[in-house]
Order: structure tokens, then sequence, then C-alpha cells
């Protein structure tokens, strides 16, 4: 029993440590800070069919999982896609009017909430869009960057 007391207070002691070091690591630099690493939450709102600015220049550590909570405050349906290039390929095709809940996929009904799921494995950038007829074309896309675990 008291070995594994120890290698509690030993685990926790780390966690401590590794988050206290991401802390200072993401109050070092200039630019935005990337958020992450683990599950961290995006609350997305859709307004005049375009996104909020709370995905303009965002960044996330490489491994995080955000979910995404949209909020769609406008009068139409929207859609909340994220993915690499073959996920937004398949859906500028426009077969579905709305999404099953797949992971970085979500429809949205006007004035309602929905929510889905990313994680960020790869270095570089990743689409978010809408594809529902007219709304990329109006804006209603974006990227994210991924940023490498700071050292």
């Amino acid at each position: 029993m008291r070995a594994s007391v120890v290698a509690a207070v030993v685990a926790l002691v780390a966690l401590v440590t590794t988050v206290c070091g991401y802390a200072v690591a993401a109050g070092a630099g200039d630019g935005p800070q990337p958020l992450g690493p683990g599950l961290v939450t995006v609350r997305v709102t859709t307004h005049y069919s375009h996104f909020s600015h709370v995905l303009d220049d965002l960044h996330v550590y490489k491994g995080t999982v955000v979910r995404f909570v949209i909020v769609n405050d406008d009068p139409i349906h929207h859609e909340f896609i994220v993915g690499p290039p073959s996920v937004h390929a398949e859906h500028e095709k426009g077969h579905e009017a709305t999404h099953p809940p797949v992971p970085g996929e979500v429809s949205v009904d006007p004035f309602e909430t929905g929510e889905t799921f990313h994680r960020f494995d790869a270095l570089g950038t990743i689409e978010y869009a809408c594809h529902l007829p007219g709304h990329y074309a109006y804006g209603m896309h974006g990227e994210i960057t991924v940023d490498p675990l700071p050292r």
C-alpha cells in the first residue's frame, strides 16, 4: 500500500512539473499562444454566416484534442468540418445535407448548438469550413496551425 502512495505522489509531481513547464513555455514568446496539449474546448459562434474570431490565428500543440462547441446564431443551417484536404474534397461535392456524429464534422440547425472533436496530429495547418452551398465562397473557412510541443 505504501508503494502505491509513493507512486501516486511521484506521478502527481511529474504531472504538475509538466503542466508548469508548458505554462512557462507558452508565456515565453510573442504571438498567439497554442492551446493544449491534452483536451481543450473552443467555443465557436456563427453569426451572419461567419465563424467567430476565436478561430482567427488559432494555434494548437500537436496531439491536442479540441472539443469544438459550435453555436449557430443564424436563422440558417451551418456545418463545421475540420480535417485534411481529402475530407474537404468530399464535402465540397455537397452530398450530405447533415452529418452524423463523426469526429471533425457537425451540422448545426438554426439557433442550435452542436459539437465535434478533432485530434491535431500533423504539424502545419489544417482547414476548417462550412461547405453548404455558397457558405465557403462567402468566407466560412480558415486554417488552424498545429505547432510542435515545446521542449
